[in-house]
C-alpha cells in the first residue's frame, strides 16, 4: 500500500524498506546553502502572516552525531565508500559541508541497498555541494552506472551585478545496474520555419512549427512563482512538470516511487497521477499534515495510503510529546488542520487558523502537553484580545476543570454575520480530535488557512486499482 512515513529517513529506511524493493527513487535533500527556510503563509490581504514556520534549517554542523556517523561508515560500508569519506574527512576536517556529507553518505548507502536492481536514483541538488555528492554517489552507485548530469535550468528570481545570474539545479541520474527502466521521452523543439529539413517530420500549433526530438539533458522547467495554483508555499517546493518527467522516464505504472526527503508531496502527488505506487517520507508534522491536505484536496476519496510513525491514539501522542513537545505540538495543530507556529514563536500561540466569514477572520491555538490550571485560559483570552481574533482554540491531553469551563465562558462568543454564534474560547482534549470533534465555528464558512491543491479526478479504472 502507498506509505507515508514520519521520522527520520534513515531509521525508517533500515527497519521499514525490503532490500531491492524500490523501483525509483528522486530525493531533493536540503542543500547546505546555509539558508533558514521559512515556511510563509500570507494574510488574506497578501501581507505576510504572524503564522511563520521554520520548515528546516539548511545547515549542518559537525556534532557528536556526525562523528558517530563517519565511523559508522569506516565500519560497515564498502572500501569505496570509506576511501572517498576519508579523503574528504582529510581536505574538509570537522567542517560544516564535511558534517552534511558524512548525513548523506550514510543515507545514499540505504537507498541504494532498498533499490532495485532495475531502479534508478535521482539526487536533486544545487553547485553548492554537487561536486561532493557526485563523489559519494560514484563511490556507492559505481561510476558507471552514472546516467545524466541534467541541468534543470529557470528563468525566476533576480539578477546578479558579481557574477553571472545563478538559474540552475543540478539532478544526478544514477542506475543500480546497466538494465535500469529508462523510457524514451520526447519533446517540441520549434523552429524557425519548416523548410530545409529532411527526413523529419514538422508540425505546428499555436506557438509555430516544431518537431518531435529526444529530450536532453538540460531541462528548461519554470520553477514556481508564489501566486501560481500550484504553489502551496512550502519553501523548496518543485514543479511537478518536472517530477513527472522523472517518473515518466524511470519507472512504469504500478512501480514503487520513493521519496525520502518528501516535503510538501510533489513526488506523490506526481506519482499518485501516473498510476505508480508511492513511499514517502518526512522528519516534520508540518511536512505529514501538508501532505495529507494536498492528498484530500487533489484526490478527494481516489487516493488510499496508510501513515506509518503518527500518533493514532492519546498513548503514542503522549510517547510524542515526550520525545519531541515540538513535533507533538505541530501534530496536535494538524489535528484541526491549522498552521503551527516555529518553535520559540509567539508567547502564548501554538498555531493559528483562518476562515472567512466573509471577510477573514482569524483562531489563536494554544497547545499543552502537561498538567492544566485556569491560568492558560485566562492567558489565551488576552492573547485574542492582542490578535483581535475571532476564536481561541485550547487542546490538553487532559480534561478541563469547570473552572477552566467557566474562565472560558466569561470570553463570550463571536457573532457570524449570519447572526450565529459560537463559544469564544473553545476547549478540546487530544482523544476528543483523534476521534473526530470539530471546532465551533460558522456554518458555510471558507476554511483559508492553506491554500487548496488543484483538483484532479482518478479514472474509475484507476479508482479501482488503488
Amino acid at each position: 500500500m502507498n506509505t507515508l512515513y514520519y521520522g527520520d529517513n534513515l531509521d525508517i529506511l533500515h527497519d521499514h524498506i525490503a532490500s531491492e524493493s524500490i523501483d525509483l527513487i528522486y530525493l531533493d535533500p536540503p542543500f547546505q546553502s546555509g539558508k533558514n527556510y521559512n515556511l510563509l503563509f500570507q494574510e488574506q490581504d497578501g501581507s505576510k502572516s504572524k503564522a511563520q514556520i521554520q520548515a528546516f534549517e539548511d545547515t549542518w554542523h559537525w556534532d557528536t552525531e556526525s562523528e558517530k556517523t563517519y565511523l559508522e561508515i569506516r565500519r560497515t560500508c564498502d572500501s569505496k565508500v570509506i576511501k572517498a569519506i576519508d579523503g574528504f574527512h582529510s581536505m574538509l576536517g570537522t567542517s560544516d559541508i564535511m558534517a552534511y556529507l558524512v548525513m548523506m553518505t550514510i543515507r545514499l548507502v540505504e537507498l541504494h541497498r532498498v533499490l532495485k536492481s532495475t531502479g534508478s536514483l535521482y539526487l536533486h541538488c544545487d553547485p553548492t555541494a554537487s561536486h561532493y555528492l557526485k563523489i559519494v554517489l560514484d563511490s556507492v552507485f559505481d561510476a558507471k552506472n552514472f546516467r545524466n548530469e541534467i541541468v534543470w535550468f529557470y528563468k525566476t528570481g533576480g539578477t546578479s551585478k558579481q557574477w553571472f545570474s545563478r538559474k540552475h539545479d543540478i539532478i544526478f541520474l544514477y542506475g543500480k545496474s546497466d538494465e535500469c527502466v529508462f523510457n524514451f521521452l520526447k519533446e517540441k523543439s520549434y523552429l524557425m520555419h519548416k523548410y530545409g529539413f529532411t527526413n523529419i517530420e514538422i508540425k505546428n500549433d499555436e506557438k509555430g512549427y516544431y518537431c518531435e526530438v529526444g529530450i536532453r539533458d538540460v531541462w528548461d522547467i519554470s520553477a514556481l512563482r508564489g501566486n501560481q495554483q500550484e504553489m502551496l508555499g512550502y519553501p523548496t517546493q518543485k514543479p511537478k512538470a518536472l517530477l513527472e518527467r522523472i517518473i515518466k522516464a524511470s519507472s512504469n505504472e504500478g512501480d514503487i516511487v520513493l521519496d525520502p526527503f518528501c516535503g510538501c508531496g510533489t513526488t506523490i502527488a506526481a506519482a499518485q497521477e501516473l498510476k505508480r505506487n508511492w513511499i514517502g517520507i518526512d522528519v516534520t508534522h508540518l511536512a505529514i499534515g501538508l501532505i495529507k491536505k494536498r492528498l484530500k484536496d487533489t484526490f478527494h476519496e481516489d487516493v488510499k495510503y496508510k501513515i506509518v510513525g503518527e500518533p493514532i491514539d492519546v498513548e503514542s501522542a503522549h510517547k510524542l510529546w515526550e520525545q519531541n513537545p515540538y513535533q507533538f505540538q505541530c501534530w496536535a495543530v494538524n489535528l484541526i488542520e491549522g498552521c503551527p507556529t516555529k518553535p520559540g514563536g509567539d508567547k502564548g500561540i501554538d498555531g493559528y487558523k483562518y476562515f472567512e466569514d466573509p471577510k477573514a477572520q482569524q483562531m489563536i491555538v494554544s497547545v499543552k502537553g502537561g498538567n492544566i490550571t485556569p491560568a492558560y485560559i485566562r492567558d489565551l483570552k488576552g492573547v485574542i484580545n492582542r490578535e483581535k481574533a475571532a476564536l481561541g482554540i485550547f487542546i490538553s491531553f487532559e480534561e478541563a476543570t469547570k473552572e477552566m469551563h467557566k474562565e472560558a465562558a466569561t470570553t463570550g462568543f463571536y457573532e457570524s454575520d449570519i447572526g450565529s454564534k459560537h463559544p469564544k474560547i473553545q476547549l478540546f482534549t487530544i482523544k476528543e480530535l483523534i476521534e473526530g470533534k470539530k471546532i465551533n465555528y460558522p456554518r458555510g464558512a471558507i476554511d483559508v488557512t492553506f491554500k487548496n491543491a488543484a483538483r484532479v479526478k482518478m479514472s474509475k479504472e484507476l479508482q479501482e486499482e488503488f
